[in-house]
């Protein structure tokens, strides 16, 4: 199935449709001033992508001065160029502990019930709406492995706050017609299942219908135990970071040295520890893996990015992939790489390297 502009779409639950491209609003406010986040929204828009992904605490790097800016200038393009509600999927998140994010509810120490209510209407103000299509959770209450770690510490768990007070408060905010469909963001299979196990104990606690993690060619983590789950509980992929911050489009090792001034891993140097450790090209498999796979799109005459989004694109759990731009050509690159299938010959490539250099970025 097609949209309108020829973006491809996912039936992601009953009465929610998608575009099979995401455009993530986390540069707004920050790399985007609100004319060029509107021109932005304005293309996407017209080229079929329906769905916009944002968060309470965007634009990253997150600083007080900037929070809330991606979702107040999505909320005035919407208000601004009249579109009619039922032709957007608009997704927020919820922030999860944080000491650092002081700025943020105090730093919440944690994902309560009341975080969650005084988050959704916050949310809803900034944005100018009467309700969220989907509401995830940005990162887990408990403590996980995350943004780059990938084994777990028994030692560093700490008490959390329990799933059915995060199930029955997100329950409140559906029935109170604040939210219509809830999803999980940065989970790993247990948290996934947990939350759709809880989920069976009343019918007033939604189930889960998507989860946001990150897939790419440099981070296929999701393909072993997570993949099963998705599988079995029909849960949608929404694949973030695409484009592994963009290291995949060959940005940053083309010529003269290390890419652009305003590509965002030069303009935040030091400002971004999340993004800098987790996507560093002085790591030398990372660097290693990113140089083949520009050669497979140069091989088979693919533009980097056709290459890297038609790959995660053509996974069969992937409701959509979540990308960012802050430049109109970027967002055309994109929109182009949903017109490409990849060849089998291509895949046994990507596959090839990937069992040499697997998961750099995890």
């Amino acid at each position: 199935m097609f949209s309108n502009g020829g973006v491809p779409v996912f039936n992601l639950a009953p009465n929610l449709t998608v575009s099979r491209l995401c455009l993530g609003t986390m540069t707004f406010g920050e790399q985007n001033t609100l004319t060029e986040s509107f021109h932005l929204l304005d293309e996407a828009f017209h080229a079929g992508i329906n769905f916009f992904d944002s968060a309470e605490m965007y634009p990253v790097p997150q600083r007080a001065e900037t929070c809330g800016l991606s979702e107040e200038y999505l909320g005035r393009w919407i208000k601004h160029r009249n579109i009619p509600r039922d032709r957007l999927v608009i997704a927020t998140k919820v922030a999860g502990p944080s000491g650092q994010m002081t700025w943020i509810r105090g730093g919440p120490k944690s994902l309560d019930a009341t975080n969650i209510i005084q988050a959704i209407d916050n949310s809803l103000l900034r944005m100018q709406l009467d309700y969220i299509d989907l509401y995830q959770i940005h990162w887990p209450d408990r403590y996980v492995p995350m943004f780059g770690e990938t084994e777990y510490d028994p030692d560093r768990q700490y008490s959390s706050i329990s799933v059915d007070e995060q199930l029955e408060a997100l329950g409140k905010a559906v029935k109170a017609g604040k939210i219509r469909y809830v999803g999980l963001s940065n989970e790993t299979p247990y948290g996934l299942m947990k939350f759709i196990q809880v989920a069976q104990k009343f019918d007033s606690y939604p189930k889960m219908i998507s989860l946001q993690n990150s897939y790419s060619l440099l981070c296929r983590t999701f393909d072993s135990a997570m993949a099963e789950c998705c599988h079995h509980e029909s849960i949608g992929l929404l694949a973030y970071s695409p484009l592994a911050m963009g290291i995949l489009s060959g940005k940053y090792l083309s010529p003269p040295g290390n890419g652009p001034p305003d590509a965002r891993l030069n303009l935040f140097k030091g400002k971004y520890l999340e993004g800098e450790s987790r996507y560093s090209l002085s790591n030398k498999a990372i660097h290693a893996a990113t140089r083949e796979y520009l050669d497979v799109a140069k091989t088979y005459g693919l533009h980097p990015v056709s290459l890297a989004i038609a790959f995660v694109l053509q996974h069969p759990l992937v409701a959509s992939v979540v990308f960012g731009a802050t430049k109109s050509w970027q967002l055309q690159e994109v929109i182009n790489a949903c017109k490409i299938k990849l060849t089998s010959e291509v895949i046994e490539e990507i596959n090839k390297i990937h069992s040499r250099f697997p998961n750099p970025c995890p």
